[in-house]
């Protein structure tokens, strides 16, 4: 018999910023495959990290809840009893599978080294499938481990890790396309995070003396010398991963899965690389916090919408909207949002106005941004974030995209700041969190 029900796949990178796709303007890489999945499929443009950390985002995605309610914070557990999205797959009869990056379980660097630490099964998210690691910083030198009792396993991947756990993905796809049963499966690697580290091939593609900078990258010798160093690194790691990606569409294609499969690329937050005189995470401009977001297929002809859209999707909306494409209701305990319509040619229903963001624990990440804060990104593009008890940034994105005019200490413009700090108090009340805003 034939298999009706959708499957899904997540290809999830670490650290890449929205704008480093060329389908997303980046000048400077060329990403092939990643730019057909958008042509045919559907690009969200503002898609968010909601927490642009990678902790708190992944707890976020797994469950559809806020990190308040998740996983707050660098290096914080995620609640083994807490229900993800692979519950409701396995529920509804899919086989679920993970392979990658985790950092779920609340290791603490400062104990050992992450990548060498197991994660028992009770705390793997609930998956049928499991082959991944806790944290690992150093891509050819990346440990996996998966099974429990006699079946348990570590092992050392042989080669570079995007390239090695895509062959993972690519023996399962093999698997699930003879077991004719629909599935989900997710492929999480750690590039192009720091250290920025790509095979040969690729590194010796970018010279960081020519490469297009953002405009916002301050120019200041030292500062921009290390930006256009590290961002020649991972300006090779993202062609890696198209490369990758354009195995896995190949392989839908060999295994008879291309016309049934969606695939989620995405990743959990971006990088500074300069901008701002800024590096690495957990800021709330846009190098951080922006995310490509795209959802299409295999197919060189879907029959859906294909479409750039606006929607500002979250990481509390990666889960209700997978299931939406699968036809499956979001159980009540997921707080997101569905947008699978715009992949599928209908109407976002009660699509909200705004996504909500945050930074719940102080984080000395060195140039990351150290205190707490909350804020939103609106549809109609203006950002508002605040520190406690006071303004921070406010933005007007349509007219500044590169975030060079800060209005939220200026009492010009206190009647739109009095509005968007409103709004960002409903979203505080809504998700049961308990940030001390201004009192505007």
């Amino acid at each position: 018999m034939a298999q009706t029900h959708p499957n899904v796949i997540w290809v999830l990178t670490d650290q890449q910023r929205a704008m480093m796709l060329s389908c997303n303007g980046d000048p400077n890489v060329h990403t092939p495959n990643i730019d057909a999945l958008a042509d045919m499929g559907v690009n969200f443009t503002r898609a968010v990290s909601g927490y642009p950390l990678c902790c708190p985002f992944r707890g976020s995605m797994l469950t559809s809840r806020y990190p308040h309610e998740c996983v707050p914070g660098h290096e914080y557990q995620m609640p083994p009893e807490m229900p993800t999205i692979a519950d409701v797959f396995n529920e509804n009869g899919y086989h679920t599978a993970y392979f990658g990056k985790w950092h779920l379980d609340g290791f603490h660097e400062r104990e050992g080294r992450a990548a060498l630490h197991t994660v028992p099964p009770e705390r793997r998210g609930h998956f049928q499938q499991w082959v991944g690691y806790e944290n690992n910083n150093s891509q050819y030198d990346c440990w996996i481990h998966g099974g429990q009792g006699e079946t348990a396993f570590c092992r050392r991947l042989p080669g570079y890790e995007t390239d090695c756990l895509t062959d993972l993905l690519l023996e399962h796809l093999e698997e699930r396309a003879a077991a004719k049963t629909p599935f989900f499966a997710v492929l999480s690697v750690q590039p192009p995070h720091d250290p920025y580290l790509a095979p040969p091939e690729y590194m010796a593609r970018f010279n960081p003396q020519t490469l297009r900078m953002r405009e916002n990258v301050p120019h200041i010798p030292a500062l921009e010398e290390r930006a256009r160093r590290e961002y020649a690194g991972a300006c090779a790691m993202v062609e890696n991963m198209d490369w990758n990606m354009g195995r896995i569409r190949n392989k839908l294609w060999e295994t008879g899965l291309a016309g049934n499969t969606h695939i989620l690329f995405f990743s959990d937050h971006g990088d500074m690389h300069g901008s701002h005189g800024m590096f690495l995470k957990t800021h709330p401009y846009e190098e951080s916090l922006r995310i490509p977001f795209v959802i299409g297929g295999a197919s060189h002809y879907t029959g859906v919408t294909r479409a750039r859209v606006d929607y500002p999707i979250n990481h509390v909306d990666i889960a209700p909207t997978t299931l939406g494409l699968c036809g499956i209701r979001p159980p009540e305990w997921m707080q997101g949002t569905d947008y699978s319509a715009a992949r599928l040619g209908g109407t976002v229903q009660n699509a909200p106005d705004s996504a909500y963001i945050q930074k719940n624990v102080e984080t000395p990440t060195g140039y990351g941004t150290q205190f707490p804060w909350r804020g939103i990104v609106t549809r109609d593009g203006w950002k508002y974030v605040c520190l406690a008890g006071t303004p921070y940034l406010m933005f007007n994105l349509n007219e500044d995209p590169l975030e060079q005019h800060n209005m939220a200490l200026n009492s010009f413009f206190s009647a739109k700041r009095r509005e968007l700090n409103e709004r960002l108090r409903r979203w505080v009340e809504e998700t049961g969190d308990d940030f001390p805003l201004p009192k505007l």
